[in-house]
């Protein structure tokens, strides 16, 4: 029987609801072993099952994965378009799995770039999953984090035009309920794979008070126990949100 993830938790300390993972490295993965390209994303596949394993086995309630950015339009056409091949071969295979283990899926980005086929494919994932009360997994697909200020800030001044709200009105909090994702608990716990150590461009509103894991594995490698380390790491330290331990210490009392 496969082993599953277990977290050892602090008294007091509990499971991240909310984790953000930056997949990078199937490239460098795929020369290191003399493959093309395409076939490290294809060897990523298999971390996403994992990860998404983990996360369902230790109860964390969100998993949203950095699957294709606004900017990797600018990579090899040849890659984009075994990238796009790859996403509906995915959502063809695996969402009937998601589904049979109550999932819940979710797409977040600019789908209109996507084919007409592609998109339709992700709408009726997301419909089929819609009702699923486990693990909501978040797949961040064309998507840029300062796209998403701006097309929160966009439909906030079409609400004006409308007469819905004003502009007087508008606050961090009214804000935020444009946001992709504005439903769910904000991020915890972003991962970074492959040793890089920027967020590029992912979710920064969301992840305004997020902590970050770094780790070395390419995402190829990465898998539910590397992410059991990145938890434990999480697990050790104090978040105050602008407080001083002072104050925790009190509420806690």
């Amino acid at each position: 029987m496969p082993e599953k993830l277990h977290i050892d938790l602090p008294e007091g300390k509990q499971v991240p609801r909310h984790i953000a993972i930056i997949m990078d490295g199937n490239n460098r993965w795929a020369k290191k072993h003399r493959k093309v390209s395409l076939s490290g994303h294809k060897a990523g596949v298999a971390s996403v099952r994992s990860v998404v394993e983990g996360c369902a086995e230790i109860g964390v309630e969100v998993l949203t994965l950095f699957a294709f950015s606004s900017e990797n339009w600018q990579r090899p056409p040849l890659e984009v378009k075994g990238l796009m091949e790859l996403f509906a071969f995915a959502l063809d295979r695996e969402v009937k799995k998601l589904h049979k283990h109550n999932i819940r899926l979710r797409i977040i980005g600019d789908t209109s770039r996507f084919s007409s086929a592609l998109q339709g494919k992700i709408l009726r994932a997301e419909q089929l999953t819609a009702e699923n009360s486990g693990l909501t997994l978040v797949i961040a697909a064309n998507y840029g984090g300062q796209w998403d200020i701006t097309q929160a800030a966009r439909r906030f001044a079409a609400d004006c035009v409308s007469g819905v709200c004003a502009p007087e009105e508008l606050t961090e909090e009214v804000l935020g309920r444009y946001i992709s994702l504005s439903d769910l608990p904000r991020p915890d716990l972003c991962v970074r794979t492959a040793g890089e150590q920027r967020i590029s461009n992912f979710l920064i509103w969301q992840m305004a008070y997020s902590e970050y894991f770094f780790s070395d594995l390419l995402w190829p490698d990465f898998d539910k126990f590397a992410l059991g380390q990145a938890i434990e790491s999480y697990l050790t330290r104090e978040r105050r949100f602008g407080k001083t331990s002072q104050q925790l210490e009190a509420e806690n009392a």
